[in-house]
């Protein structure tokens, strides 16, 4: 029998895995388990190949989240921020796109403010915000500490949903210790146990802080106007 005769079915259709393919498989297995199950070994497992297969294109796991990162960008709508809207409006565009692609994947959310990667989506999107704050007023130190300053506001918007990040544990139990505390000493807490353990509307909740976040821009391109 010849080298060729011995090759099954399966041989012949599995193809190499790409960076893509791998950083890919990264995100799934943060949306499912949480960023702390993403490992070399863990995700060769899943694919069904040796740890050295994924290393030909992450040497670690440093690598490999810088990889995840740069799957986020790749998935930002660029192309929905309309070149002849306000600037206002373009960024708004622009972040609410960010905001949807962390959505998708909550638990990568934090790499976004917390990680520095150069590849061509992520270089075009700075851009682009850098450009809509320049139209704006803003020198580019000042835009680059927006830019800094909005990528951890919508990062926190994302992983901080009340009653979804498992920070208090059972949101029912945190409600339950908010309402019992002492109505005299923390009345404001007390009536407001169930907004700040639980998240009724979603929608409602991204777009007030997306809100919060934009009129704190423009209030200060306004104020270097008047000045």
């Amino acid at each position: 029998m010849t080298q060729s005769e011995r090759r099954s079915p399966a041989d012949d259709e599995r193809t190499p895995l790409s960076r893509r393919a791998v950083a890919g498989a990264a995100v799934a297995l943060a949306d499912a388990e949480g960023l702390d199950a993403v490992t070399i070994r863990r995700l060769a497992k899943d694919l069904g190949v040796t740890p050295m297969a994924l290393y030909w294109h992450f040497r670690n796991k440093d690598e490999l989240l810088d990889g995840i990162v740069e799957l986020l960008y790749d998935e930002i709508d660029l192309p929905g921020v309309e070149a002849s809207a306000p600037w206002p409006r373009q960024l708004s565009t622009l972040l609410e796109s960010i905001v949807t692609v962390l959505r998708a994947h909550p638990a990568t959310a934090p790499l976004l403010a917390t990680r520095n990667v150069t590849s061509e989506s992520s270089l075009r999107t700075i851009e682009t915000a850098l450009d809509i704050l320049g139209r704006g007023g803003f020198s580019p130190a000042e835009a680059t500490q927006i830019v800094r300053h909005a990528l951890s506001t919508v990062t926190n918007l994302v992983s901080g949903v009340p009653g979804a990040t498992g920070r208090l544990a059972d949101p029912r139990h945190a409600r339950t210790f908010l309402e019992s505390l002492p109505g005299k000493t923390y009345p404001r807490l007390v009536e407001a146990a169930g907004p700040l353990t639980e998240c009724e509307d979603k929608e409602a909740y991204f777009a007030f802080g997306l809100e919060l976040l934009l009129s704190g821009i423009e209030a200060t391109a306004s104020k270097r106007t008047v000045h």
